[in-house]
């Protein structure tokens, strides 16, 4: 009689552990996700500081070239006052192809491109888009995981008991899918 007890008390212990163990589970995991989230936000709001910079470097060398200057001005100023990741990564985009023409203009000034500050800026910048690339990557990976223990069983049993849904990856736009054109 007293297996009996022992046992059903075993039993019990188990399953309230496994309730604890999935509702952590899902906890990290979606502190995971808010984490990777908010470094994409630190370096797209780490390009979108340089930005000024580097505007003011070319600015000296390429007083006639106004229109490329005021689309970068106008995708740092839409990334700014994005609201959400989606609107974020969609300005984020636009400043990146904003700052492509940027470049592309450095090429016609021998002189900027020979300039110390326009190159330092142009390497913070890369560097930025590369920990951009990571972050975007790392946020997918969490998703990933949380999507997995949303999804499998016994995972699912205790997302329905915990309403927890399945979340969306970060997309990218087709336009930036699309191989760039290279004209000889």
């Amino acid at each position: 009689m007293i297996w009996l007890w022992i046992l059903i008390g075993a039993i019990i212990l188990i399953i309230a552990l496994a309730f604890v163990i999935y509702y952590n589970r899902f906890i990290v995991l979606e502190n995971r996700i808010d984490n990777s989230l908010a470094q994409i936000d630190v370096q797209l709001k780490k390009r979108a500081d340089l930005v000024p910079n580097l505007l003011n470097t070319v600015k000296g060398y390429a007083k006639h070239e106004k229109s490329i200057m005021q689309d970068v001005t106008e995708a740092r100023k839409a990334l700014l006052g994005a609201k959400d990741i989606q609107k974020r990564v969609k300005a984020g985009a636009e400043l990146q192809n904003a700052l492509k023409s940027l470049f592309a203009l450095a090429e016609n000034y021998p002189q900027l491109r020979a300039n110390e500050n326009f190159l330092h800026l142009q390497q913070e910048l890369a560097a930025i888009e590369e920990r951009v690339a990571y972050s975007r990557q790392y946020y997918n990976d969490s998703i990933l995981s949380y999507n997995n223990s949303v999804e499998t069983f016994p995972g699912a049993f205790f997302a329905n008991l915990y309403n927890k849904k399945e979340k969306q990856m970060l997309q990218i736009a087709a336009e930036e899918r699309a191989l760039p054109k290279v004209d000889f």
